[in-house]
């Protein structure tokens, strides 16, 4: 097997992960939407930083309204003092009651754009006491304490299991670091083996193994709370 064919084996798998990854990747209301594995990253970190200011958001909706604010003026509360992504957020919920829309339209628009279960309680429980008349800042304050216990608890299985994911990292690093510094070392040996058929069977065959063991790994320290 040529060197040529072997260059070309290994920039064809990598336009394909690459193209893997990157698809599906495409930017929506500020929000990353799509298939690819980046897309759900980027999506997974802003749901997580917006769910971080949850809690803060919900007390400053609270003291609005406790100060005579309507949920409106409360929602504009938070556009004013929050940060990114929730006063964003926030920002196009008003935006889409000011053109007309619904108030439960636009509080289902809100939920399922960010697709956060905790802010999927909050428009839930938001509807629900206007229709019941409600008290709003107590359901604010609950849901408040109950989303902080979470986090910390979230933080805690972290902590726990931040030994593995780097335990992970090093055990999938390894193979490669080894192999850069056996073809740096002594390239005379390395270059034939890995232009050989054999060489590229193993290392195919390694990458497979340390994707099977990456996903195992991340399958044991990612714990749902």
């Amino acid at each position: 097997m040529t060197p040529w064919l072997i260059v070309a084996l290994f920039s064809a798998a990598f336009a394909g992960v690459a193209w893997y990854l990157l698809s599906g990747v495409k930017v929506k209301s500020g929000w990353q939407n799509g298939d690819g594995p980046i897309a759900r990253w980027l999506d997974e970190r802003r749901r997580r930083k917006f769910n971080d200011q949850l809690p803060e958001a919900l007390a400053t909706m609270s003291n609005a309204l406790r100060a005579g604010f309507s949920i409106s003026q409360a929602f504009d509360s938070v556009v004013d003092r929050g940060d990114a992504p929730m006063c964003e957020e926030f920002a196009i919920l008003q935006q889409q009651l000011r053109i007309g829309m619904g108030f439960e339209e636009a509080l289902e628009s809100l939920s399922g754009r960010v697709g956060s279960d905790d802010l999927t309680l909050v428009t839930t429980a938001i509807l629900i006491s206007r229709k019941t008349g409600g008290n709003v800042t107590e359901i604010f304050d609950k849901i408040s304490d109950t989303i902080r216990a979470r986090m910390k608890i979230e933080r805690k299985v972290r902590t726990l299991t931040a030994q593995g994911r780097m335990q992970g990292i090093l055990v999938s690093s390894m193979p490669l670091v080894l192999c850069v510094a056996m073809v740096l070392l002594k390239p005379d040996m390395m270059i034939p083996f890995l232009c050989s058929f054999i060489g590229f069977v193993s290392v195919l065959a390694v990458v497979v193994l340390i994707a099977a063991g990456w996903l195992i790994i991340r399958k044991i320290t990612k714990i749902d709370v």
